[in-house]
This record gives structure tokens, sequence and C-alpha cells, in this order.
């Protein structure tokens, strides 16, 4: 495999890293990106290995040796050992606090007629048809009411 980055520490971050791995109470992800990091360094005092024995000596995947090496170079040593927090949740919530007092009131309110009680569907189909949400899961009403503790009968 091919060094895309090549990781140079200077004489400092060396020194940083080994008492990092050295105190041994970081995170065990953090003290894994420093142990990559020290066997990776082709400086001068660096022992400059290759991402195969790094792979084979840390157990570790072939991505996360060249992640940490490129989060080196492009964003220095704080980069590569701090575990990066998502930009953005993946999905955005459906409902936010006034939407789930909405869905507590109608909870709470009496079930369709015909019906004894309110069902998650029929919660879900009802949020729609007021018009509080596009669409709405059962999942979510579920996930909304156990949240707040209430009861959907």
């Amino acid at each position: 495999m091919r060094k895309q980055y090549h990781v140079i520490l200077t004489p400092q971050e060396r020194a940083d890293l080994q008492a990092l791995v050295a105190a041994g109470t970081a995170p065990s992800r953090m003290l894994t990106h420093a142990r990559i990091l020290l066997k990776a360094d082709s400086g001068p005092e660096g022992p400059a290995w290759t991402d195969e024995a790094i792979v084979d000596a840390l157990d570790v995947g072939c991505s996360t040796v060249a992640r940490v090496r490129h989060r080196f170079v492009r964003g220095g040593l704080g980069l590569a050992l701090e575990r990066q927090p998502p930009l953005q949740p993946p999905v955005p919530r459906k409902l936010d606090g006034v939407k789930e007092a909405q869905l507590i009131a109608l909870t709470c309110s009496a079930p369709p007629q015909g019906r004894d009680r309110w069902t998650l569907q029929l919660l879900a189909a009802k949020m729609v048809a007021l018009g509080h949400v596009e669409s709405l899961s059962y999942e979510t009403v579920r996930r909304t009411l156990k949240k707040t503790h209430s009861s959907h009968g």
C-alpha cells in the first residue's frame, strides 16, 4: 500500500504523544491514534513503519491508519487525536416541543368514534390530518410517548 500522507512529527509532538501513551489515562481511541502517529513518523527520530506493519502491531484497520495520517497532515495533531463529532444529526426531528405537546394533547383527547382508545397508527394519521406534520410514522409516535412517559390509551 502506497502512503499518500507522510507523517513527520516535531520533537515536541513526539514527546507529547509519548507522554500521552505512557500515562495511559486518555480514551482508548486517542491512545490508539497516538500510537499510530508514533509508528508512522517518518522524521529523523521516527521508525517510519509501513501501514501494514502498523495494522498488524496495533490491531486496527488499514482505513484507520490512512484516516489518522490524513487528518494529521491536513489538520495537525489535535485533529488526528480527537474524535470528530458529526456536523448535524443525520435526520432532522419530525416533532419539536410544540408538536410533541400537540401529540400529547391529542393522546389525552377522546378517541375517534367507534374506537375505545387511540392506537399509534391512529395518532400518526390524525397528526397528519390536522396538518401538524406532513408525514409521521407510528414508531415516531411511540418513541415520543415513551420519552414523555405518556400512555397512548
